[in-house]
């Protein structure tokens, strides 16, 4: 006779980020990721609140992928009393290093510029977390091989399958109390032209299913040619095309397709690419290294690295923002809500002929949505700075799962899970996809809030 399971939503309900999972087994507490919250300040700011759980009372951390809004609380759950591992595939754990460290720097600069320009409530402002609390926290990584169980503890055992979306992440399932259990991660999508094809669950007596896109399914846009269109008008108005870009997957992905276009000779030879993002470019050492985590040789990824020209210091940044010839830059971050790309559009944000090609999902509250969304002026550095420049998006460059995707990853359980939540949604995604699963699969989904506990 199984006992009962608890588990406890502790981000990424209701909203898309801060992902959090406590599982709560006879004797053993397991967190599912452990992200940081991003976007409006009501989220924003629960990062500096205490958990509903005593950190030290946490056994062991799974980590899905590498993403921040996956990994990012981790130091300070370290910070909190945390003393456990932290367990991920290989990919994974660097890439939650490379970012971990670039938040820390982040969140140290950023702090440091408001206490200097005194645009700031607090006094002094503090950085979440330091470059000293990742050094402490990186030591509890500990890497675990794709598809095989592991175990985890008296009748616990946990598996991490390929999954899409980013370099090395994974859906990860537990079994325990004779109940199999699917934390789906963030899914990728078919045929993506940079990674390998999602795996399914075959088996989920607990389902949490992501649910970012759940009330659409992807258009078929040629995004290739939409990239090439956007770069021939901007070039030809003497502009600039800035793309704010995700440093993980989508930034390698965006490189891919610029060589794409300067192979088959649509992409003029005289333009600079620049990859602007220290971050994007040590991920790209991870896909150089792990290569059968992605589709691209050794000799594409080296012909690929040749035609973009990668940024090594914060100096050159500012000989390039202070080049007027047209250009096309990948910077950091992806929903503009820091790094460089910031100093670009510091710059460029209200010239008519500059572009600003969003590349990807912008989560609510963050620039890259308001942008998106039509803002006439976006703050940053303290300031408000209008917008002129005109603004696009490249939909077809989404990392996750559609709708039609999402219901086909469930598709082939060879049982109806006991319990279904979806997570990892904005309102309208969350309950069209409950609907949608209803309907099509007979699956009852809830949708937990924040902090809310269920036993199953």
């Amino acid at each position: 006779m199984s006992e009962p399971v608890n588990i406890h939503f502790l981000g990424a309900a209701g909203t898309v980020t801060g992902s959090k999972y406590l599982l709560e087994l006879p004797g053993k507490k397991i967190l599912v990721d452990c992200g940081m919250f991003q976007g409006v300040k009501e989220l924003r700011e629960l990062n500096w609140q205490q958990l509903p759980v005593e950190a030290s009372t946490i056994d062991l951390v799974l980590l899905t992928h590498g993403h921040l809004d996956h990994c990012g609380f981790l130091p300070r759950l370290v910070n909190m009393g945390f003393t456990g591992e932290i367990w991920g595939t290989a990919p994974t754990l660097e890439i939650a290093e490379i970012i971990l460290r670039d938040s820390a720097k982040i969140q140290e600069e950023d702090a440091e510029r408001a206490n200097k320009e005194k645009f700031t409530k607090h006094n002094p402002a503090k950085p979440l977390y330091n470059t000293d609390d990742v050094d402490r926290t990186v030591t509890r990584f500990r890497e675990k091989e794709e598809g095989a169980w592991i175990g985890a503890g008296e009748q616990v055992k946990v598996r991490f399958m390929y999954n899409g979306h980013i370099l090395g992440a994974t859906f990860i399932e537990i079994e325990a109390e004779e109940k199999r259990i699917v934390f789906s991660g963030d899914i990728g999508r078919k045929d993506d032209p940079i990674l390998r094809n999602p795996k399914k669950p075959q088996k989920a007596d607990l389902l949490i299913l992501e649910s970012t896109y759940g009330d659409r399914s992807h258009t078929e846009e040629n995004t290739l040619q939409k990239l090439q269109n956007v770069i021939d008008e901007t070039v030809q108005k003497n502009g600039t095309a800035i793309i704010p870009s995700f440093a993980v997957e989508r930034a390698q992905l965006l490189m891919y397709m610029l060589w794409q276009l300067h192979e088959e000779g649509s992409l003029p030879s005289n333009i600079s690419v620049i990859l602007d993002t220290p971050m994007g470019a040590n991920v790209l050492e991870v896909f150089r290294k792990h290569h059968n985590w992605h589709k691209l040789s050794e000799q594409e990824c080296e012909a690929m690295c040749r035609r973009v020209h990668i940024v090594q210091s914060f100096r050159e940044t500012w000989e390039i923002i202070d080049n007027p010839s047209p250009k096309i830059v990948i910077a950091g971050s992806g929903m503009v809500t820091g790094g460089r790309v910031l100093s670009y559009l510091k710059k460029y944000i209200s010239l008519p002929q500059t572009t600003v090609l969003l590349a990807g999902y912008q989560a609510e509250g963050t620039r890259g949505r308001s942008l998106l969304d039509g803002a006439s002026e976006i703050k940053f550095f303290g300031k408000y700075h209008t917008v002129k420049c005109r603004v696009e998006i490249l939909q077809g460059l989404s990392g996750h799962a559609g709708q039609e995707e999402l219901i086909d990853w469930i598709s082939d359980l060879e049982n109806k899970p006991e319990a279904t939540f979806l997570v990892h949604g904005e309102p309208r995604p969350l309950e069209s996809l409950q609907r949608k699963l209803n309907k099509n699969l007979g699956v009852k989904a809830t949708i937990p809030t924040l902090f809310e506990i269920f036993e199953v």
